[in-house]
Order: C-alpha cells, then structure tokens, then sequence
C-alpha cells in the first residue's frame, strides 16, 4: 500500500502525566466573537448589561457560525475591536468578573428525541472543534445524507505535535465522556462503526480504551505508529481507512467523519449538562517553564493571567499558542485566550535563522504528507503564477510545517504555502471563479 510521507519530532511531552487543575478566573475576559472558522458572531449584549455564566453573549444567523458565551457572570464593560492573531479586526466582549461566577438559568439539560435535536442542541453549545481547526462543529454534524453515506467515525486521538498533551489527558481523565460522545455521533447519526486513532507512545491511553470499548465491537481502537503529521485529518484518514480524499473534497465523499477526542467529551459533557462551552484544558510547556502542566482555563482568559501561573526560569521572548508546528505566535500580552487555544508555550532564546539559498535536496518533497513539492509552489507564489500554483495543487497544503521543519536552507515554505493559498483565492474571487 501507498505510504504517506511523515517527519519524526521531539515530543517534549513533559506534562502527560499532570492531572489538570482549574485555575481561578480572571478579572477580565475578552471573549471574541471570531471563535470559530466561518462566520463571526455579533453580540446579543450591551455595555452595561450584567450577564451570567453560561449565558448567550453572541450568534450569527449564518449556518457556518456557532455561538458564544460568556465563561464568568459580572458586568459587560466594553465592546470594541481586537486585532486577532491573523491580524483582522473582531469584536470582542470585555466582561469584569464579580468573581461569583452565577449559572445562567438557560442552563439546562437538552432534549435529544432525533438527529435534528441533536445537531440543534450541539449548535447551542457553541461546539467547534479543539483539536485546533474551529470548524464549527453542527455545521459537520448535518451533512446531507441524501448526498453523503457516512460509514466510519473516526476519533482523533493522535496529538502529534510536541508539547501538547490536553488531547491525552482528555483520554485519561475524562473516558467515559469521550466514548459516550462517540456512541451519541453513532447513534443520532446513524453511523454503524468508529475507530479511535492514538499513537504508539501512548501506551496507557490504548489499554484503557481497549478495555473500556470491549464489551462494544463497532468501536476500534487502533495503534498509529509514532509520526508528524499523523493527526491531520486526510493523513488518518489514508491510514485507518486506506481512503484518499482528493482536492476539493470533504471526508464524507469517502464516507468518513473526523472528530477530536476532547470535542467529543465535550459534547457528552454538555447532552448531560446543558453547560457550553465555555472553558478548555490547555497545555502549558516550554524551554523556560519549570512544571510543565496541564490548566482549565476560561475562554477569554488574557494570555498574562496564564503566563502568570506558569513557573518560569526566565521571561519569554516567544510564545506560541497552540503546537510548534502550526500555531501562532502571539504578539500581545492580552492576547485572549479562545475556544481553538489547546497550548501556551512560553521560550527563550528561540533560535532566529536567517534562509540562504535552496541546495535543491529535495528534502521538503520527501516530507510533505500529501506529496506537493513546496521548492516549486515557493517559486510559482514569489513569481505571482496563480495558474503554476493552482497545477501545483497549493490548495492542499495543510499548513503542517514539514518543509520547513527539514529545510536545511532554512526557507519559510509552509508561510509561503498559506501566502499563495490567499494569492490563489483572490485571484479567483476577482476573475469569478
């Protein structure tokens, strides 16, 4: 069988075995209203107004869109515009915590009689995925079943990058909820099988779902090999199925459904509960943080209330929300923290590397997961070939990182890849296309 290229990375994963702890809640949240790919959601709230945790504090009509809710009570201060890590503008809900964090009284227990209860009630919870995308997650949930037969749930639970392990303590903390979110995708959905993906290093996680998913034969819990970027979704696709998904198309046209172990909890969590989603476990770790840990955190949280709980050598000179590999730096201290956030990793004396020519080595093609050849998407993008790109079939570049990880030039490929992505969608837009 065809192999999918892959790299081998240091995982760094020096808090797997923290059990995570709460922190308190700040003072001040900045709950943004761009929590998720697709449509951004407008406030349902004035300055002034005092709101309640749980409580409803954003929506959008927009089918791609889920809403947002307030992580503490206390009293709305401020509405404005926040520059977001990819550099656009978003309104942002700046709420002052009374620290007495009142439930909502629209916290309640959903009703659950059919598949459109279902997917109504995990829109309300405001479920995007966790594993760090934000797809909206009703929006994947109501597929059309006239157009799509989907066979095969597939749970990921690989979490490849280094450092994170909030995916992993889900697993050990929280099975029960994971495989009682797998069993209601199975069930209100209608799809007769699941296979719960983790890898080689992750031994205890395997024995305890192999044991707890026993006694129920259409969920399979299966080894992955140690391997980056082994948790994308079309890569666990290929690799538990065997089934490619071609450019241009989604997991359902083979038959396949995607989702992220802590998504799943938390959908468990929230049919039992009624309670949104309003807080998420993050990883902590870094060069520079003495006690790696694993924290629940509230959404809106500033980055400087978390960075503040960390135990740390010295002061960072680069932080990352999210993995090394795809996350983002962040350029301000009160950076809130969002839904998709799955890690702060706090460095110093981040090496700074200046690129020298291409040596043509060819070491970025053998890396890429999905076969691009990046040396000549980076030509055709700094050339503005729109035609080269879209024959090079940029669009199907993931963002991983791997050619830029193996490049000994030090060229910044995978920025280049998500640059010419943007250059060929304008182009298009602007020809009609």
């Amino acid at each position: 069988m065809f192999r999918l290229h892959s790299i081998k990375l240091p995982h760094h994963s020096g808090s797997e075995e923290q059990t995570t702890r709460r922190l308190q809640p700040p003072k001040m949240v900045y709950i943004s209203m761009a929590q998720h790919i697709g449509a951004p959601c407008e406030p349902t709230v004035a300055v002034g107004d005092y709101v309640k945790l749980g409580e409803k504090i954003g929506d959008s009509e927009a089918f791609m869109s889920a809403p947002v809710h307030a992580s503490v009570s206390g009293y709305v201060k401020e509405i404005k515009e926040v520059v977001a890590l990819n550099g656009r503008l978003c309104k942002t809900v700046v709420i002052e915590s009374d620290n007495r964090m009142q439930l909502s009284p629209d916290i309640k227990q959903p009703t659950v009689n059919s598949r459109e209860d279902f997917i109504k009630a995990v829109r309300e919870s405001g479920a995007v995925g966790l594993g760090g995308a934000g797809f909206p997650t009703h929006v994947k949930l109501a597929y059309d079943r006239e157009k799509y037969t989907i066979d095969t749930l597939l749970v990921n639970g690989a979490e490849c990058e280094p450092y994170i392990t909030s995916d992993y303590r889900e697993l050990m903390e929280n099975t029960d909820s994971v495989l009682g979110g797998i069993k209601l995708i199975m069930k209100n959905l209608e799809i007769p099988r699941a296979i719960i993906g983790v890898e080689e290093d992750k031994p205890e996680a395997l024995e305890k779902l192999r044991k707890l998913t026993a006694p129920t034969p259409a969920i399979k819990v299966v080894k992955l090999r140690r391997a980056y970027p082994q948790g994308a979704e079309k890569v666990l696709i290929h690799t538990l199925t065997h089934r490619t998904v071609k450019e241009g198309k989604l997991p359902a046209d083979v038959g396949c459904m995607v989702m992220n172990v802590s998504t799943l909890g938390f959908i468990h969590n929230y049919i039992r509960t009624g309670m949104p989603l309003v807080k998420r476990r993050i990883t902590i770790d870094g060069n520079i943080v003495n006690a790696p840990a694993n924290f629940y955190v509230s959404v809106g949280t500033p980055l400087h209330d978390v960075i503040g709980y960390a135990s740390l050598r010295t002061q960072p000179d680069k932080v990352i929300l999210g993995g090394p590999m795809m996350g983002n730096c962040a350029f301000d201290p009160d950076t809130p923290l969002s839904k998709t956030t799955n890690a702060v990793l706090l460095f110093a004396d981040a090496p700074v590397y200046d690129p020298s020519p291409c040596i043509r080595c060819g070491r970025c093609v053998r890396a890429c997961p999905i076969n691009l050849m990046p040396t000549e998407l980076e030509h055709a993008y700094d050339a503005r070939d729109t035609a080269a790109l879209k024959k090079l079939k940029v669009g199907l570049c993931m963002n991983c990182g791997s050619c830029s990880y193996v490049c000994p030039a030090k060229r910044s490929l995978a920025e280049k890849n998500q640059l010419a992505k943007e250059l060929l969608r304008n182009s298009e837009a602007k020809n009609g296309k």
